[in-house]
């Protein structure tokens, strides 16, 4: 077990509402690695719990707090409590996120309205409520975007839409906030191993096989490559980014989405 004693983001504070599995559990844990007070934000208090008692096994810092990102009233309180409690927020991840393979015809407007309520409302809702708390100079929000934002994919219309609103929301944020001193940036994993949206893809190691080949890299990434991304862009060593959309998905947006599309149904 790896102990957390890196002091990158010593003194910071890091909200990151999704953050109690898959890809943000990993970005939470290596942001505490890296010194930084945690505070996870999720709708299950099981589930936030047995995060903020890993990280802390680990020897970081964290605590939970459970809100619905779609309520802003909910986010607004975490995000007060947490600047109560720590005085001011220097980072936020906005990773709370919806998804479900489905054609639009067989979605209904309430299935496809969850989507963009959890990924444009949420991303809206935690960067609004916690604006009037974050450092500044030197603020930063990081926002988890998707390859759908921009390749169109079948199945995906709900995802595509809420993904692109998610970038736009990146772009327009650090129009707004840049002379404050807050950067705004999207994080675009690509496929990446050990997630639960990979283990639907591909059920089977041939199944893998055959999407890793639409991959320039041949491979999949991991969850801590995308970590170390983040934790990249909310350091000081980004103090000069900001507004832009970084991909991590092995070059697979290169090739648009049809290679992907026929290897996952098998054409």
């Amino acid at each position: 077990m790896k102990v957390f004693h890196d002091n990158l983001l010593a003194g910071k504070v890091a909200v990151v509402t999704g953050g109690t599995s898959g890809i943000c559990l990993t970005v939470a844990e290596r942001l505490a690695e890296h010194g930084a007070q945690l505070v996870l934000v999720g709708r299950k208090q099981e589930k936030l719990d047995a995060a903020v008692a890993g990280i802390i096994a680990k020897g970081g810092k964290a605590i939970g707090f459970s809100a619905d990102v779609r309520d802003y009233a909910a986010v607004e309180n975490v995000m007060k409590q947490t600047a109560g409690k720590f005085k001011a927020i220097d980072i936020v991840v906005c990773g709370a996120a919806g998804n479900f393979p489905a054609p639009a015809i067989g979605m209904s407007a309430n299935a496809f309205k969850a989507v963009i309520d959890i990924d444009i409302l949420g991303t809206f809702n935690a960067s609004r409520a916690a604006y009037e708390f974050l450092r500044k100079p030197g603020a930063s929000v990081i926002n988890i975007g998707a390859p759908q934002s921009l390749n169109p994919m079948a199945f995906q219309s709900h995802v595509c839409a809420a993904k692109a609103g998610v970038d736009m929301i990146t772009k327009t944020l650090a129009i707004e906030w840049g002379p404050t001193g807050v950067r705004v940036n999207t994080v675009t994993p690509g496929p990446t191993e050990d997630t639960e949206g990979m283990r639907r893809l591909s059920p089977s190691a041939e199944a893998g096989e055959r999407l890793k080949q639409t991959i320039p890299l041949r491979r999949f990434g991991t969850k801590n490559e995308i970590a170390d991304l983040v934790l990249f862009l909310c350091s000081d060593a980004a103090q000069y980014i900001t507004g832009g959309i970084y991909l991590c998905d092995g070059g697979q947006a290169l090739m648009g989405s049809r290679p992907f599309m026929d290897a996952i149904l098998g054409n």
